[in-house]
């Protein structure tokens, strides 16, 4: 829950024009929901200023109602995210789950619900430090992971990506190592691979904890590592283009 619109354009405006040079990297912003107008606008009109990438800069959305639409106050719907061109959106974030009590099962319907209105979820998964500290890492992945495989099944990941991000690492400065971390999404992988090899090799599957400039190359360069689901650092746009360099 960061920035104002001038903030945003600021940040933009930081952003953009680096990008250009970030040619092989798919690069998606997904601010709070009132930003996403004007992200869309500033986003979709630099599409071919920042060629020849391979593609544009997408946009999506932190998170979305489980329902299709009513009366839902204050909800904000997969439809209404697609209406301002937003191709993904963030489902389970540790601060949903932890926050505002968001379990498996809604996080599961979140997920099917986004596939169904087009957009492309972004799962997160990952343990908090007392359950790292009673070894029990994997075992709440899994069952983070199978919520979702109970409704959508392996084949609703041939359409998804995956975020693992270490409850304690998240704004705490603290991040896990790179082999704490591959050894998460390489367990990730394999379960996946144990319903469908295929689906499991192709998926995408992220590092999300204090992600930043100096650790960034260290993390992408494991094997099962995909790419980043970056917090606090891309409210800097020098600090952003550094760990997006760091992808390519």
């Amino acid at each position: 829950m960061h920035g104002t619109r001038a903030q945003a354009e600021m940040l933009l405006g930081g952003i953009l024009p680096g990008l250009g040079a970030v040619r092989e990297t798919e690069v998606v912003i997904c601010p709070p929901f009132i930003l996403i107008p004007l992200v869309a606008e500033k986003l979709a009109a630099a599409g071919t200023a920042a060629a020849p990438r391979k593609a544009d800069i997408g946009w999506g959305g932190q998170n979305l109602s489980m329902h299709e639409l009513g009366a839902y106050t204050g909800e904000v719907s997969g439809a209404m995210l697609r209406d301002y061109g937003c191709t993904y959106v963030i489902v389970g974030h540790s601060e949903r789950r932890t926050l505002y009590g968001e379990h498996d099962r809604l996080v599961a319907e979140k997920f099917q619900r986004a596939q169904a209105s087009g957009l492309i979820p972004i799962l997160c998964v990952g343990e908090t430090l007392a359950e790292r500290e009673r070894g029990r890492t994997e075992a709440v992945v899994a069952r983070q992971l199978d919520a979702v495989l109970t409704l959508a099944h392996i084949a609703g990941f041939k359409n998804a990506v995956v975020a693992y991000e270490p409850v304690w690492a998240i704004g705490t400065g603290k991040n896990a190592t790179p082999e704490q971390a591959q050894a998460a999404h390489q367990f990730i992988r394999a379960k996946l691979a144990e319903e469908d090899a295929q689906i499991a090799a192709g998926l995408r599957i992220l590092y999300g904890g204090s992600v930043k400039a100096g650790n960034a190359k260290a993390l992408f360069a494991q094997n099962d590592i995909d790419g980043g689901l970056i917090g606090g650092a891309s409210l800097r746009a020098d600090e952003f283009l550094k760990i997006c360099g760091a992808a390519e």
